[in-house]
């Protein structure tokens, strides 16, 4: 297994889609760390209005970029039209 960050980057006024897709993808994120492969993951507040945010990051293992790239495509985030891009790309944990 290898570690992989996904960061996504919201679309435009999705913060409705966002709240009603949370806890679908909130529990796709605790399936990963009861297996163990979740080394962080959150949103990313928008500077100017902390209780918005502009996307979110992960970081966790996967067995490929393949694999990684599947788990992002079926987020509940994706599903709900929330997510306008995700950049998958390889992570060195040199810190847990």
């Amino acid at each position: 297994m290898e570690y992989f960050m996904l960061l996504a980057t919201d679309g435009e006024d999705v913060h409705e889609a966002r709240m009603a897709a949370r806890p679908a993808h909130l529990k796709r994120l605790e399936a990963l760390q009861a297996e163990g492969r979740l080394i962080t993951a959150g949103p990313n507040p928008m500077p100017d209005n902390p209780e918005r945010v502009s996307g979110s990051l992960i970081v966790a293992q996967f067995e490929s970029l393949d694999a990684a790239q599947a788990w992002a495509e079926a987020d509940p985030y994706v599903d709900a039209g929330v997510y306008e891009e995700v950049l998958i790309k390889p992570f060195k944990a040199v810190f847990k």
